[in-house]
């Protein structure tokens, strides 16, 4: 099974009032394993950024001047994403963002079906708990500490991990991975698979102990002194 874990960055929280998205990573996960096939750009917004918004991401009006258009862009994007789930943090805000973008260059835009939201796992799986992605990942142990601001790469890094914890653990990737092998077949990224022991396999052993075995047993008891179950009465 072939899924999209996505972040973004933007210029504010609202596309409807003209807030645009600057940023997009994607990685890729086949049978919850990361393939190593990842996809990062950055759009100029075609608006100066806020410096709220900067504060929390980093990136500038200059930094993104010279950065191509989305609509120059969105086909390499839909291209990577093809029909697979796509798997965010709060996922309607980037769903959003996303899919106002694609109405800006008169395209159509991702169903909300494919949307999996891993905020509203994290609620149902852990009731209470902080669910922030810094939280989540300390809950998991997922290492973060590249994280000194926002970026939609690293972001959605962190999350695919997170992501596959929320949904059973590592464990579930030991599942032949037959698409994965598939796709480094077709010359993709290659991915990890699993080999069969080399170790011999060995007929069963008796394990009852032997007469000889049974007198040297006999012989080690009646040399105990006082021993303690001597003193428990017959029943």
């Amino acid at each position: 099974m072939r899924e999209i874990v996505f972040d973004t960055e933007t210029t504010g929280v609202n596309p409807a009032t003209g807030d645009r998205m600057v940023e997009i990573g994607c990685v890729e996960l086949v049978n919850r394993c990361p393939t190593g096939r990842e996809f990062h750009a950055y759009y100029n917004p075609e608006r100066s950024m806020p410096s709220e918004a900067e504060a929390v991401h980093g990136l500038s009006t200059i930094f993104l001047s010279d950065k191509p258009l989305f609509s120059d862009g969105c086909e390499a994007l839909l291209d990577f994403i093809g029909d697979a789930p796509l798997i965010a943090h709060n996922a309607a805000f980037d769903f959003g963002f996303l899919n106002a973008e694609l109405a800006h260059c008169g395209r159509d835009p991702v169903c909300l079906s494919r949307m999996i939201c891993t905020l509203v796992l994290a609620r149902s799986k852990h009731p209470g708990a902080k669910h922030s992605l810094d939280a989540l990942c300390t809950r998991f142990g997922v290492d973060r500490s590249a994280r000194v601001k926002h970026g939609a790469l690293l972001d959605a890094q962190l999350l695919a991990q997170v992501y596959v914890e929320l949904t059973g653990g590592r464990q579930i990737g030991l599942s032949l991975l037959a698409e994965a092998s598939a796709a480094a077949a077709a010359g993709e990224a290659p991915v990890p698979t699993l080999r069969p022991s080399q170790r011999p396999v060995r007929p069963a052993r008796a394990h009852a102990a032997s007469l000889d075995e049974l007198a040297a047993h006999a012989q080690f008891i009646a040399k105990i002194k006082e021993p303690l179950w001597a003193s428990i009465p017959a029943s």
